[in-house]
């Protein structure tokens, strides 16, 4: 993108993913944030958005760009407008926002709208048809984001955290989430870690009522036999991670971290590790799942 010599290549970020999933609240939380937002834009129109924003005389330094499935070929026309995009030297990163099909059906429910894809069939056969279109792109995102039991102000939490202080040429962002096996698995992590197996805090009477925040269930989780050597090994197995995901191009990770609650080792472990992730430079959020949910 060359206007008089002059060369401006704005930094780009395309948000998609399950209708109903949140789209609307990200765009909107982008736009607060000062970044140029264009909605509903067909993918074959994302390198033309691209060139308009990069000309010098009216350069828009950050363009966040909104697609949605309209028909069965987004998947293949996506991913010819992100390799034309990358072909003109601008590095697009994809934000996937999804939910779990039963929240998708209320969301729907709650505002009598029909699913895009529904037709002449029911809503979930509309959800199942998109989240089909989806899957390949769910899978290359840079950043996926599960909205299940988010509000809209935590979702733009969330966004203000991954992007508010976007600089156009970002190092890695994590987020550390810690989560209870009894409640399922969170459906954003890229990488799991399974605390289980460390004694469990909440069969020491004095301990239970605590969680992995308090220094007494935090200092009993790390003075058990393995904690320290496991931190000190996954630590430097993290180290190695990011500087591929870096060299790749990955801008974000979400590390998952499980106990059987959610409320003693997984929390206490998960600030270990956030902690340490911060003290070889990523910048890191923590998230507690499950915590108070026993």
């Amino acid at each position: 993108m060359t206007t008089n010599g002059h060369t401006c290549i704005p930094d780009i970020v395309i948000v998609t993913g399950m209708s109903g999933a949140g789209r609307s609240t990200a765009a909107k939380a982008l736009e607060d944030l000062d970044w140029f937002v264009v909605d509903n834009l067909p993918p074959g129109l994302l390198a033309t958005m691209a060139d308009l924003g990069g000309r010098v005389r009216d350069a828009v330094p950050r363009i966040a760009m909104v697609v949605d499935v309209r028909s069965r070929a987004f998947t293949s026309d996506l991913y010819s407008a992100i390799a034309e995009l990358e072909a003109r030297g601008v590095h697009p990163r994809v934000v996937f926002l999804e939910a779990a099909d039963e929240e998708l059906v209320r969301r729907f429910e709650a505002v009598r709208r029909p699913h895009p894809l529904q037709g002449d069939g029911r809503l979930v056969d509309g959800i199942a048809r998109e989240r089909e279109l989806l899957r390949t792109v769910r899978a290359e995102a840079d950043l996926v984001i599960d909205t299940t039991g988010l509000n809209v102000h935590e979702l733009r939490a969330k966004i203000v955290g991954f992007f508010g202080a976007d600089s156009g040429a970002p190092s890695l962002r994590a987020t550390v989430v810690s989560f209870g096996y009894k409640y399922g698995l969170p459906v954003d992590a890229d990488l799991v870690v399974d605390c289980r197996f460390l004694p469990n805090p909440h069969w020491v009477p004095e301990l239970r009522p605590m969680s992995g925040r308090d220094a007494p269930v935090r200092d009993y989780v790390l003075g058990r036999r393995g904690a320290k050597e496991f931190l000190d090994s996954y630590t430097e197995v993290l180290r190695l991670l990011a500087e591929g995901y870096e060299r790749e191009g990955k801008h974000y990770v979400t590390l998952a971290v499980g106990c059987t609650g959610g409320k003693h080792r997984s929390v206490a472990m998960a600030e270990q590790l956030a902690a340490r992730l911060r003290d070889i430079g990523i910048e890191v959020q923590v998230a507690h799942r499950d915590l108070g949910r026993e």
